[in-house]
Formats: C-alpha cells, sequence, structure tokens
C-alpha cells in the first residue's frame, strides 16, 4: 500500500509541507510551473536546495511583489475575508479534488478562527493566514497530494514548540489559540525549542489530510522529502516526508470485558449497540458457564487508549457488572479505504481492503439494500449491476 508518513518532529507549517512533498517528486519544475499557474500572477513560488545541520533538503519562498513570505512588509491582500478565498479558489485552474482541499482546508481554519474571536466562520478576516503566500502553501500541499496519491497518509505527534509568537493580535502563547483549536483530537507536545514550531495552516493541512497519528509502521522506503523551515536551531529543523510501500498497520489495542448472568438478552444488545456509539472498534458477546453452573454471556470490546475511559462508563452504566477487565493486544490489520462504484441505479461505496499480499472489495451493505428497496431488485441483482 502505497504511504506518505509525515515526521513533524519540529512541528508543521505550510511551507515545510509542500517542500517535503515537493522532495518527492521527480520533475519539480514542472510541479512548481503548474502552481505558479493556478496562482495567476499573484505570487511566485520557488524551490531552492539548502543545507541545515550537514542536511540537504528544499526551501520553499513565496514572493509577492518581490517580498518572501513572512517579511515585515505586508500588502493589501493580507487581510482576507474566507468568502474571498473561496472565490479565488473557486477560479483557479486545478482540479475538481485540488480546489475541494484548499477550500476545505481554509474552512478548517476559518471555523478555528472564529471559535477563537467569537464571531461566525463568514465574518472572519484573516491576517497572515488569509494572505496570499498562505494560499501558495496550501494549494502547493493540496497539487502535491493529489500527483502522490498516497493510498493513506500518517504522521508523528506533533511538536508545537514553547514560548510566544506575534500575532496581528498580540503576543500570544505557543500553540497559538488557532493552532490549538485545530490540533483537538491529535498528538501533540512542547518539546525543547522556545518559537512556533506549527502553525495555523500546518496545523490545518494536516487534520485534513492525515488519517492517523502514531509511530511510524514498518515500510519499504522509496524517497524521502526535506521540507527546510526558515529558522536555524541546533537541532534540524525540517519535516520529513517518507514515501514507499506498507502491508497495513499493526496497533497495540485495549480490550475490555465483564461476565453477565442476570440481564436479559434485549439489555444486552442494548450494551453492545451503546459500546459501538461509544468508540468501540468492535464488540460482541461469547456463551459462557459461569458458578453455580449457570450459563453467561461475555461481553467484550475493542478500543483505542484514547476511548477507554469513556467505555469503562459505557460498561457501568449499560450493564449489571461490578467490574471490568482489561488487557492490552496487538491488532495487525489490512489497509482500508473506501471507493464509490456505479450501477444503473445510482452510487454503492465499496470498502477496498489490501496489504500482506491480498486485496479485498465489499459493497457497502446498506447503499446495496437502499437501491434494493428503491428499485424493487434483490441484493445481488444489485451487486452484479455494479460496474
Amino acid at each position: 500500500m502505497k504511504t506518505l508518513y509525515l515526521d513533524c518532529g519540529m512541528g508543521a507549517a505550510g511551507d515545510m509541507l509542500s517542500a517535503a512533498l515537493l522532495g518527492l517528486m521527480p520533475d519539480r519544475a514542472a510541479v512548481l510551473e503548474e502552481l505558479n499557474r493556478a496562482l495567476g500572477g499573484l505570487a511566485v513560488v520557488t524551490a531552492e536546495e539548502v543545507t541545515r545541520c550537514g542536511v540537504c533538503g528544499l526551501h520553499v519562498k513565496v514572493d509577492i511583489a518581490g517580498d518572501e513570505e513572512g517579511e515585515a512588509i505586508r500588502h493589501p491582500h493580507a487581510n482576507t475575508s474566507i468568502g474571498a478565498l473561496r472565490a479565488l479558489l473557486a477560479a483557479a485552474p486545478v482540479s475538481d479534488k485540488v480546489r475541494a482541499d484548499a477550500t476545505a482546508v481554509f474552512d478548517l481554519l476559518a471555523q478555528a478562527e472564529a471559535d477563537v474571536h467569537g464571531v461566525e466562520m463568514e465574518n472572519v478576516h484573516f491576517h497572515e493566514v488569509g494572505s496570499i503566500d498562505a494560499v501558495a502553501d496550501v494549494l502547493g500541499v493540496c497539487l502535491l497530494v493529489e500527483k502522490l496519491a498516497p493510498e493513506r497518509i500518517l504522521a508523528s505527534p506533533v511538536c508545537v514548540g514553547g514560548g510566544t509568537v506575534k500575532c496581528a493580535h498580540g503576543v500570544l502563547p505557543v500553540p497559538a489559540p488557532a493552532t490549538e483549536r485545530l490540533l483537538r483530537g491529535i498528538p501533540w507536545y512542547a518539546g525543547s525549542i522556545e518559537s512556533e514550531l506549527c502553525t495555523p495552516t500546518g496545523a490545518a493541512l494536516l487534520r485534513h489530510f492525515v488519517g492517523e497519528f502514531a509511530a511510524m509502521p514498518p515500510m519499504l522506503i522509496e524517497g524521502c522529502g526535506y521540507g527546510m523551515g526558515k529558522k536555524e536551531f541546533p537541532r534540524l529543523n525540517a519535516l520529513r516526508a517518507f514515501w514507499g510501500e506498507s502491508e497495513g498497520e499493526t496497533e497495540e489495542l485495549c480490550e475490555l470485558a465483564c461476565n453477565l448472568d442476570d440481564m436479559t438478552g434485549e439489555e444486552i444488545g442494548f450494551a453492545l449497540d451503546r459500546l459501538f456509539a461509544a468508540g468501540a472498534l468492535d464488540a460482541w458477546t461469547s456463551p459462557i458457564g459461569m458458578k453455580k453452573s449457570r450459563p453467561g454471556v461475555l461481553l467484550s470490546c475493542l478500543c483505542r487508549e484514547e476511548k477507554r475511559e469513556a467505555l469503562l462508563r459505557c460498561f457501568f452504566r449499560h450493564t449489571t457488572t461490578l467490574g471490568v477487565r482489561e488487557r492490552r493486544c496487538l491488532r495487525t490489520s489490512l489497509g482500508r479505504m473506501t471507493e464509490t462504484a456505479h450501477t444503473p441505479y445510482g452510487e454503492v461505496r465499496v470498502k477496498v481492503s489490501q496489504g500482506w499480499g491480498v486485496e479485498r472489495r465489499k459493497a457497502e451493505f446498506d447503499d446495496l439494500a437502499a437501491l434494493a428497496r428503491e428499485n424493487g431488485l434483490s441484493l445481488r441483482e444489485i451487486k452484479d449491476s455494479i460496474e
């Protein structure tokens, strides 16, 4: 399975992400030409090879009227509304996928800013984030992801840095409030560098594209791009993008279980449903024999660590158990993705599982059943009509 793994040990910024991904492309000049064409003359994006801490990598520059992004001189376009950004992206000569991805990233940014400032999303006016240099960074990353076409994107926990950062609203703590909003639910840590390492743009791009934040899985590496940051630190200031093949994934899960002998079947079924609603990856029952020769039911579920507490509460609330056992286990799974298939009666989602030398495809039952009911056909007839 083609996998893109992002090492965010020195944070993430839009220019670092685009530089790291550009480093994986065989024809960088062609990609830059396409990106600059999409920007329509509003800015010029270039890439140069630089050496930091003895390591070669790429640094991406966005020049607007001769000034590189981040310079003290800002331009009239640096204060931009989300509506104006959507209009700009709608007119850009890019594919529908790139346009949709870029729009989604800026919507994430707008919502984060709206939450921080207590205003409606449509009333948000970006400052640093909304300038054309950020548009160039976001479009560049979206374009590069489309060209690479990874089957899954993973990333490490994100180092955000520490200290304070100056922005249009004054001096703020790191991570900046908008960055903190965007990183909710994503593992991050401060690290030892007193500087802003993860920007709002970088956080929004990670939230949009990354499917899972975890340790790097076993991979056959085919390439690695180094996206260099502008600042120099004692530690290499780079975001690394690893490209290669991975065989599904192995992760540590928590298995929770309890014995039940005084609940009805309906009550146990309801508890099972509540476990799924609370975030269980899987849940099941097994028949068991208990003390005094009473028949009973073993209720079990699998979950990730972040869902453990919620599921423990679910066990105690919806069952009669007095205690829940737990153990850690490893699960190796096939990589999964969802495609859309066409039939004469409508579209059907198809779940695709790959890895370890196998590939499986299964049409989504709910979609098949809905089309069968609407058209008075059997499930088999709908399945056979999939193109």
